[in-house]
């Protein structure tokens, strides 16, 4: 029986991660916790297309299991702890009969910025011992390695079209590699006047509300109208520097249909959490542009309605005021949405919405015109940078409302499907 109590613990799933290729036998390693239950944790199991396929007692999991080649959507690490309760943590896989490296990002023959992410696994079934570390040529120089059978790094690449190969060596002595070919169109630096904001997925300011459909009001503390939510900072896995934050939206499932919850963090102006009050109004009216630069951890996108990236500007009363609002809309219409404060409705842009499950590089490029209308520049997803170039008018601040804030939001599906998002590195530049 998969039963999930949310309040009672947590799994954690080191090997595989959501989204990874991985070879048969397949290896599961997992701990977990229930701090309120005094007893502990009494046993761990692996669910797989709702079949129990394995039980251990205990805290921690280390094992593996026999799986036939092809895509496993829903994989599910489960606890039971000794008062009843249970979590549990679900994560998509494919099993290949192949062996090799398997490149998630970035797709090949694509067209990406300088700075290029590369994520990819490694997997071997001649050799034993595995895998023992991989690395990445661009035009037959080798620029990085790291051990292990899993690659997760940024490249800063020269314009024009690269050779890029992702190779894995194992413990017996073999090779394997993958060709990754790019062509690399400059990025815009942002000027030397520019500031940056950093690690903001890690301040322990973030505020947050419910919001529940058809009207979307806002409702807090959580729960509130049949719709549940959290975040929890420092999270070491997932995560890309050990300091991820885990942000959570819930059910129970089909109460609160394509119910949200709005995770807001004010930076500059009223409630700043960056020692920047702004209290002469000096600031906040200089700033043009901005770019939201995270990284982003999907653990389901099938039940991902949509996650929205959001920066909001506001000048006070009678003053323009506008949310830069950018939104992959995966089960609508499957393409980025923009916001037009204007009409106060989502608009496609019509890029498609590239975001995996897994770890995936989100950068959005914005500006403040000169008539205070909204320009949404380009949306960059693992390296495709998807130029929009759409605005749309202001409208106003209410009174007391002065600020620069970076938002995330998750919104859920019909059944309001339990769901789990990561962040980590988030930074918000602005000039």
């Amino acid at each position: 029986l998969i039963l999930e109590v949310p309040a009672f613990g947590t799994v954690t799933v080191t090997n595989p991660t959501n989204g990874d290729t991985v070879s048969s036998p397949a290896k599961f390693v997992a701990t977990a916790t229930a701090p309120d239950c005094s007893r502990g944790v009494s046993a761990m199991g692996i669910y797989v297309n709702n079949e129990l396929r394995y039980v251990v007692n205990g805290s921690s999991m280390n094992t593996t299991l026999q799986l036939d080649p092809g895509d496993y959507s829903n994989v599910v690490v489960q606890e039971w702890d000794g008062c009843g309760g249970a979590s549990l943590t679900r994560e998509s896989i494919a099993v290949t009969g192949l062996t090799g490296v398997f490149v998630t990002t970035p797709t090949p023959n694509s067209t990406v910025g300088t700075v290029v992410k590369f994520a990819a696994t490694a997997s071997t079934s001649t050799c034993p011992q595995g895998v023992g570390a991989m690395g990445i040529y661009v035009n037959n120089v080798r620029q990085y390695v790291s051990p292990g059978s899993k690659l997760s790094t940024q490249l800063t690449l020269n314009t024009g079209l690269q050779h890029a190969v992702v190779q894995e060596w194992d413990y017996c002595g073999g090779s394997v590699t993958t060709p990754v070919n790019l062509n690399v169109q400059a990025s815009t630096p942002p000027p030397s006047g520019a500031n940056t904001f950093h690690s903001l997925q890690a301040n322990n300011e973030w505020v947050s509300w419910g919001q529940v459909a058809p009207n979307f009001v806002d409702c807090s503390p959580s729960p509130c109208q049949n719709i549940q939510w959290s975040h929890s900072l420092g999270v070491q896995s997932p995560s890309l520097d050990g300091n991820a934050t885990q942000y959570t939206l819930g059910g129970p499932d089909g109460t609160a249909p394509y119910g949200d919850v709005l995770f807001t963090l004010p930076l500059i102006g009223v409630g700043s959490t960056q020692g920047l009050p702004d209290t002469n109004h000096t600031l906040l009216p200089t700033l043009h542009n901005f770019t939201y630069d995270t990284d982003v951890y999907v653990t389901n996108i099938g039940i991902t309605q949509a996650l929205e990236f959001d920066v909001s500007l506001w000048l006070d009363g009678g003053n323009p005021g506008m949310t830069f609002g950018t939104e992959c809309n995966y089960l609508g219409d499957k393409d980025w949405d923009v916001w037009n404060n204007q009409t106060g409705h989502w608009v496609s842009t019509g890029a498609p919405c590239l975001l995996k499950n897994g770890w995936n590089h989100v950068t959005i490029q914005l500006q403040r015109q000169t008539d205070n209308s909204t320009l949404y520049q380009s949306i960059a997803v693992n390296g495709t940078v998807n130029p929009i170039n759409v605005s749309y008018p202001p409208t106003q601040s209410p009174a007391g409302w002065y600020g620069l804030n970076v938002n995330f939001q998750m919104d859920g599906n019909n059944v309001e499907s339990p769901n789990v998002a990561y962040l980590d590195n988030l930074s918000l530049t602005y000039w």
